[in-house]
């Protein structure tokens, strides 16, 4: 495929994903809404000798980011945002015409989809599935291993918002986009670098049944483009 020449990444983080495209020559941009992140990739690409535009921002609250992008990337955002509808129609904003969107989120119902590893309780980060219990019982739970009250809010709030590939799916038909690739992940990429664990897809036979796939999915990856 050809290299895209501008990349974008909403929710970036401390850079990583975009350095891979910086080395390769594309020109990168990432916004994030957490100045401190933002302030973290610009060392981390200072450090290294890379070049890229970092902002921190709320995507769409942008003036200055007027200009398309032949890929957008949307790692593991998707599913902390509410108004998902409307995230993905902002999207197009900041789409060139024939460009793509790289979409990536855990299924929700797979044993950390509702990312408790955030808690500070070794307890509450270690135990699969507690997100998909009653929102009364999950609070409950986080309480008693001594959660604050800020992180029950924001894994009631990952709760509320929860990304499934139907859900997903339904989304993208209903705003404008098609699907033009999707892999599920048994075992995420990332897990190479987190817990050096080799890559699987899930079971082909398997990744075709909706909502059962759903548990075992640690991570989604669609590749979506504007309905022509």
């Amino acid at each position: 495929p050809e290299l895209p020449q501008e990349v974008l990444e909403v929710g970036c983080g401390e850079g990583g994903n975009l350095f891979s495209f910086a080395q390769l020559g594309c020109s990168v941009t990432g916004v994030d809404i957490a100045a401190g992140r933002i302030a973290e990739a610009r060392k981390f690409f200072a450090e290294r000798g890379a070049e890229g535009t970092f902002i921190a921002s709320d995507i769409f609250k942008l003036t200055e980011l007027e200009h398309k992008f032949s890929l957008i990337l949307v790692h593991d955002v998707i599913e902390h945002i509410n108004d998902k509808a409307g995230f993905l129609k902002g999207l197009k904003r900041y789409l060139a015409p024939g460009g793509v969107v790289f979409m990536a989120f855990p299924a929700w119902q797979m044993p950390f989809g509702g990312h408790q590893q955030i808690c500070r309780s070794k307890v509450c980060s270690k135990v699969p599935f507690m997100h998909v219990l009653p929102v009364f019982m999950y609070k409950a739970w986080l309480k008693m291993f001594g959660e604050q009250k800020d992180k029950i809010d924001e894994l009631l709030s990952i709760k509320r918002s929860r990304m499934t590939p139907e859900k997903f799916e339904k989304l993208c038909a209903g705003h404008g986009y098609e699907i033009k690739d999707r892999i599920f992940w048994f075992f995420s990429p990332h897990y190479k670098t987190k817990f050096n664990l080799t890559p699987h897809r899930l079971w082909k036979p398997l990744a075709h049944i909706p909502y059962l796939r759903n548990w075992f999915t640690t991570s989604c990856f669609y590749m979506i483009e504007e309905s022509k």
